[in-house]
């Protein structure tokens, strides 16, 4: 996924304000998944996007989920559901098909 959609994720995100949920990532270099994080405005962002495997989004609950999904068709990802929330990727391996949210 390019810097421009990591963008549009972030701020689709942001914009559901009091109701931004957690996210966390994997790194594409070196397996490392981070721990939760809530901070979209610059921990999201902080050393780029060129590693992140996929971030996964955590929703509370099905309110909050209906809301975070709302936000991702509108940005149109490569993602899926999860028993968290959702996951999208930034990078697919070879051969793998990913839907788009």
């Amino acid at each position: 996924m390019n810097n421009t959609k990591w963008r549009e994720l972030q701020r689709a995100m942001l914009a559901l304000g009091d109701h931004s949920p957690n996210w966390r990532t994997k790194c594409k270099a070196n397996d490392h998944i981070s721990n939760w994080d809530g901070e979209w405005f610059y921990h999201f962002s902080d050393g780029g996007y060129e590693d992140i495997e996929w971030v996964e989004i955590k929703a509370e609950n099905e309110q909050h989920r209906k809301l975070v999904l709302s936000e991702l068709r509108k940005v149109h990802v490569p993602g899926q559901k999860t028993e968290n929330g959702f996951k999208v990727y930034g990078y697919v391996k070879a051969g793998d098909f990913v839907e788009h949210l």
